[in-house]
């Protein structure tokens, strides 16, 4: 049985979004950790480097508002509970 199951298309939905808010948080945290490690004895990022962390920031920064959206549809209080169950 999948987590799920049971949840109305709207909640899946959200579930998705949270998961993609998720990954794209941890992908802007993990490369600015890197870059952090690479110049910590100086030097800076390149402007490549800095363009790909904006862009990585303007990812997640859509990801939340899709997430805040998807979680805006869910009406149901019991559904709600479930997915934020689910989400912890």
């Amino acid at each position: 049985m999948h987590a799920t199951d049971g949840l109305s298309e709207a909640a899946k939905i959200a579930y998705q979004a949270f998961l993609d808010m998720s990954d794209s948080k941890q992908a802007h945290f993990d490369y600015m950790q890197a870059l952090e490690a690479a110049y910590e004895s100086g030097g800076a990022p390149s402007a490549d480097e800095k363009r790909e962390l904006a862009d990585l920031l303007v990812s997640h920064d859509k990801n939340v508002l899709a997430f805040k959206t998807a979680m805006a549809a869910i009406t149901d209080d019991d559904e709600r509970a479930s997915l934020f169950k689910l989400m912890s």
